[in-house]
C-alpha cells in the first residue's frame, strides 16, 4: 500500500503499513526503521517484499517526516537472500520475458534505495548473503557485528556475479580485485575483512549494532538533512562525470545549500555560540 495519495504531495510516513517486513518510526518520527522480518528462514526476500520495498523507497521521497532509515534483520541475521522455494525454484520454470521482468525489478529496488532522499544505514548481524548483501551494497552506511558473514555467492548457484549492479558499486565500495574475488567465488567476507577494506563503516556488538545504527541516523536527522539529501545525490551522480561535470555540478548543489534558511541558521548559530537547530529548508 503506498503512503502517498497523490504524486508530488509530501505527506507524514510514520503511518505507514508494512505488509512483508515491519517498518517502525522513532518518537520523534524522524527514523524509520525496517526490519525483515522472517527470523525462522534468516529473513530471506520473496518477489513481494522485493516489490513492497522498491515502491517503499520510492514513495520515500515524498515523505514529509522521515529523515534516515536503518536497515536490518530479526533474530541474529540480516538476509539469507532471495528464498529457495519462493523465488529461486520458481525463476527455473520461467520463460525469459519474466526472467528479465524479475531481474529488472530487482534492479529497480537498487535504484530506489540510491535515489531515496534518506540516507540509509545498514545494520548487520550473522548471515548477509545474495540478494541481502546487494541491500547492505546498496546502503549509504554500514555497521556490522563480528559474526557478520557477507557473501555475493551466486556464482554458487549457477549465476553471474553481475546482479542488481553488484559488477559496478561492489568495486567502488571496497576496490576493483576484491571485489573480483568475491564475485567470481561468492565465498564469505568477514566482518574484519570488511571493516578493513571499507564495506563497513564500524564494528559493534550484537547487543549494540542496531542502537549504535539507531544513533548514527539520529544525528544525520537532526543535522543539516536537505544538505544531506544533496550530499547524497552527488555520491550516486557523480559517478558517470568527468572532474569537470563533478566540479560543475557540485558548484550548483552547494550553491542551492547556500540558499536554505538552514545556512543561516548555521551561521547565526555559529556567531551565538550555540548548537544550530535545522529545520530542512
Amino acid at each position: 500500500m503506498s503512503t502517498v495519495s497523490m504524486a508530488g504531495h509530501l505527506r507524514p510516513f510514520k503511518d505507514y503499513q508494512a505488509r512483508h517486513f515491519l517498518w517502525e518510526v522513532s518518537e520523534d518520527g524522524r527514523v524509520a526503521t525496517i526490519r525483515l522480518n522472517r527470523p525462522e528462514r534468516k529473513n530471506p526476500l520473496t518477489f513481494e517484499s522485493y516489490a513492497e520495498l522498491r515502491d517503499l523507497f520510492r514513495d520515500l521521497a515524498y515523505a514529509s517526516d522521515i529523515r534516515a532509515v536503518v536497515l536490518t534483520g530479526a533474530g541474529g541475521n540480516f538476509s539469507s537472500g532471495g528464498d529457495v522455494f519462493e523465488i529461486i525454484e520458481p525463476l527455473t520454470q520461467m520463460a525469459m520475458p519474466d526472467l528479465l521482468a524479475f531481474t529488472r525489478m530487482t534492479g529497480d529496488l537498487v535504484k530506489a534505495m540510491k535515489k531515496c532522499p534518506q540516507p540509509i544505514i545498514t545494520a548487520i548481524d550473522g548471515i548477509c548473503a545474495g540478494a541481502g548483501a546487494i541491500l547492505a551494497m546498496a546502503s549509504d552506511m554500514r555497521l556490522a557485528t563480528p559474526e557478520a558473514k557477507t557473501a555475493f555467492l551466486f556464482t554458487r548457484v549457477g549465476l553471474a556475479g553481475a546482479d542488481m549492479g553488484a559488477c559496478g558499486i561492489l568495486p567502488r565500495i571496497i576496490g576493483q580485485g576484491r571485489a573480483a574475488e568475491l564475485l567470481f567465488t561468492g565465498r564469505s567476507m568477514s566482518a574484519e575483512e570488511g571493516h578493513a577494506w571499507g564495506f563497513y563503516n564500524a564494528l559493534h556488538t550484537a547487543e549494540t549494532v542496531e542502537a549504535e545504527a539507531g544513533k548514527l541516523a539520529h544525528s544525520l536527522a537532526d543535522g543539516p538533512w536537505f544538505a544531506h539529501t544533496m550530499t547524497k545525490t552527488m555520491l550516486n551522480q557523480e559517478w558517470a562525470m568527468g572532474i569537470d561535470e563533478m566540479i560543475e555540478s557540485e558548484a550548483q548543489a552547494q550553491a542551492v545549500c547556500m540558499a536554505t534558511k538552514d545556512f543561516r541558521r548555521a551561521f547565526e548559530a555559529f556567531a551565538e555560540k550555540r548548537k544550530p537547530v535545522f529545520e530542512g529548508n
